[in-house]
């Protein structure tokens, strides 16, 4: 494998709902209600192996039912602004989860990241935190939001993603090469602008209806 880290979700209902998404016939309000599905059923899948402790519960009857806990609190961090687009499904799936906001956008001539506004949940050293943005295009707004939250104290990161792109996966790890990145497709490269192709377009413009 290219990429040890790169996790690529396969899930039936994930690849139609991202299909349908690729439409460049999709409305804004259908694109972004399945932005909110497709991210929930992502973290669904890329959660399963986390950290449980047992636990016991009285039931109505009054019987003990063995349970379990998530050893660890959750921290979510949408990488603004298509990264919003994501957190109303994963919040809901996830509504114990403390909410961090990263602003950073490409600038459009050296595409490279510029960071407007960072503000992170406290004891990000206990979280699991995981940082939501719909593209890993040139890698850049990803590598820098990550670093934010290991400087915030945070040490089990995971990336969410729906569309990567070789050139992003290659930068990503060259400065976070154990950060796990998920994603429902590793897509073919970039173009002259730093757009993901095939992709799916602008996911901030499509998402809040500001396409040119």
């Amino acid at each position: 494998m290219r990429f040890k880290y790169l996790r690529t979700i396969s899930h039936p209902l994930i690849q139609e709902k991202l299909t349908t998404m690729r439409d460049r016939r999709t409305p804004n309000r259908d694109f972004r209600q399945l932005l909110s599905e497709i991210s929930a059923l992502m973290v669904f899948e890329m959660t399963q192996n986390l950290p449980t402790r047992s636990i016991s519960v009285e039931t109505p009857l009054g019987k003990n039912a063995k349970g379990l806990k998530l050893a660890r609190r959750l921290a979510l961090v949408p990488i603004w602004r298509a990264g919003l687009g994501m957190l109303e499904g994963v919040h809901r799936l996830i509504p114990q989860a403390g909410v961090g906001h990263i602003g950073i956008y490409r600038d459009e001539v050296s595409l490279q990241p510029v960071e407007y506004y960072c503000k992170l949940p406290p004891n990000l050293a206990e979280a699991e935190t995981i940082v939501l943005d719909p593209m890993l295009a040139t890698g850049g707004s990803a590598a820098h939001a990550v670093t934010l939250c290991k400087r915030a104290g945070a040490k089990h990161i995971s990336f969410l993603c729906l569309l990567a792109a070789p050139e992003g996966c290659e930068r990503f790890f060259a400065v976070h090469p154990t950060v796990p990145v998920y994603t429902a497709a590793f897509d073919e490269g970039l173009n002259s602008r730093g757009y993901i192709l095939p992709g799916l377009g602008d996911a901030g413009d499509r998402l809040y209806g500001t396409e040119k």
